[in-house]
């Protein structure tokens, strides 16, 4: 026995919390999939029925449903592509030695630590048409002044920018680490052969950091599908239904309409749409490095 214990220790320690996980995750999985397959609705006061695949046929002929989907797709292109290139940006400025790099360093970490609810309260009182700083620094700009949140057209582009502020400096710092994980070599040999600073950050920095910009992309890309709580916080979905992403949708069905098994089909339907985007962006990291 002691023997067995010693050949598989490697695995046999963390098997107890892997069960663990493994067991915290599989509940709330197999118990949506199974409410999404019942008419469970607090409208209803008989007893719950099984209905099969009725809640997805239902999910997938409704426009709000497509217009959702839409919807958080636009955002979290828009979010996750700006928090990218900005964060790889100010990840090459910071990794230059220079005087309050510690106290830069801080700064940016503060927007991580806030809570979003108060970063949406702030953020809406930013966006208020007549005396919010929004509009105020557009006029000192000469520019016109913006309905942010309650247009149509702007009001994703106005939340995709709190997302940007809050979650940027993460995208910072995984690149920073994957920056002061490369090799010296290749930057030496750069400069011996007269490279360029563009050169250097085309040919070498920019191709040795692409499986670190990718696993950012995937972890913000995650979040960024299941943002929920500055969305409610400062339009619940609206105007009408121009900022209902597939979360705000869903809890929406459950708790606007009661129709918790077609909530539950719409959180599943989010699942595989974050599921499958990781996947990809997984796909295309491990092409890279082929």
């Amino acid at each position: 026995m002691n023997r067995y214990i010693e050949r598989n220790i490697s695995w046999l320690f963390p098997l107890p919390a892997a069960i663990f996980i493994l067991s915290m995750m599989a509940f709330p999985i197999t118990y949506t999939v199974w409410v999404s397959l019942t008419d469970w609705s607090m409208a209803s006061s008989g007893s719950v029925k099984f209905i099969g695949l009725q809640n997805y046929i239902d999910l997938f002929s409704d426009d709000r449903f497509y217009n959702s989907v839409k919807l958080t797709i636009y955002f979290t292109v828009l979010a996750v592509g700006v928090e990218t290139v900005l964060g790889v940006a100010i990840a090459l400025i910071l990794n230059r030695e220079f005087q309050g790099k510690g106290l830069v360093k801080g700064i940016l970490l503060l927007p991580m630590v806030a809570t979003p609810v108060a970063i949406g309260l702030a953020w809406t009182l930013f966006y208020e048409p007549t005396i919010g700083l929004g509009n105020y620094a557009l006029q000192l700009l000469g520019m016109a002044p913006s309905k942010w949140l309650a247009s149509n057209t702007a009001v994703i582009p106005s939340l995709a920018l709190v997302d940007i502020w809050e979650w940027t400096p993460m995208v910072t710092l995984i690149v920073l680490a994957g920056l002061a994980s490369l090799p010296n070599e290749p930057y030496e040999a750069a400069l011996v052969d007269g490279a360029s600073e563009w050169q250097i950050f085309r040919y070498i920095t920019l191709p040795l950091l692409f499986p670190t910009i990718m696993i950012a992309v995937v972890l913000r890309g995650i979040d960024a599908f299941k943002t929920f709580d500055i969305i409610y916080t400062m339009t619940a979905g609206g105007p009408g239904f121009a900022s209902e992403t597939l979360n705000i949708y869903a809890y929406n069905l459950a708790f606007g309409y009661f129709k918790f098994g077609a909530a539950s089909s719409a959180l599943v339907a989010l699942l595989a749409l974050v599921l499958g985007s990781s996947l990809i962006v997984l796909w295309i990291r491990r092409s890279w490095e082929q």
